[in-house]
């Protein structure tokens, strides 16, 4: 007969390998969801770059979602994040970090860091990544969501996105995850010469505009018809007497 510590390692030894097993299964399970939104959501609907399309297979999206949503992480819409904020719908993010032809070399602004999933499908694509989170909340959840899982290259701060990042200007690409009324005037000012922007505009009724920079003149061209949160703005500090 067994001693009861022999079962006792035994039952344990079982319980570890049914929560290995587990957890393995459902690692699988959501790479292969992950790699269906690739190519149901994303390829099919025309977004072609190769480096882009490996980053979004690089970046698990159910790693940056509430736990409750978690089963939801690779379907083709939003996602609520708390405070009033979302997770973009897959499709949009790849399109956007299309939209801006991102090189290796590039440093790049992001308005609106939400949960930190285009801040991290960018940091696979350029050297540097700065994102401003407005909500302080969410702002210190992302920046300590992106460091445990390595995104190294990604620099989050809580401020007023409105007024961008001055001190890290010029940038060679900025993406804006959230919509402002009109487009901002210091986002414009910090795109570098030959930069290009990305930034839904508008309230009721947005629109996603690419804007670039050439020799000092700027353009701009509507990409698609979108519906963002709200780009909120920082409060002005109280005028002294």
């Amino acid at each position: 007969m067994r001693s009861r510590a022999h079962v006792g390692r035994g039952v344990w030894a079982c319980a570890i390998l049914f929560a290995c097993t587990v957890v393995a299964q459902n690692q699988h399970d959501m790479d292969d969801q992950r790699e269906r939104m690739i190519d149901r959501q994303i390829e099919h609907r025309g977004i072609n770059d190769p480096r882009v399309l490996q980053a979004l297979r690089d970046v698990k999206r159910h790693l940056f979602v509430p736990p409750d949503e978690i089963t939801s992480a690779y379907e083709d819409h939003p996602l609520p994040i708390g405070h009033g904020q979302t997770i973009s719908q897959p499709y949009i993010v790849a399109l956007m970090t299309e939209s801006i032809e991102p090189k290796a070399s590039d440093r790049v602004l992001e308005i609106g860091t939400g949960s930190g999933y285009q801040a991290a499908v960018l940091s696979r694509l350029v050297k540097e990544v700065y994102s401003i989170e407005i909500v302080e909340d969410l702002g210190r959840e992302a920046a300590q969501r992106l460091k445990n899982l390595g995104y190294d290259n990604v620099t989050v701060r809580v401020g007023d996105g409105y007024k961008g990042w001055p001190e890290k200007a010029p940038f060679d690409a900025i993406v804006v995850t959230a919509a402002p009324p009109e487009i901002p005037k210091a986002l414009v000012e910090q795109l570098a010469e030959g930069g290009r922007m990305v930034v839904p505009v508008g309230t009721a009724f947005q629109e996603l505009l690419l804007i670039e920079k050439k020799g000092g003149e700027i353009t701009k061209r509507v990409i698609t018809a979108v519906r963002f949160v709200p780009m909120v703005k920082g409060k002005e500090p109280d005028k002294k007497d």
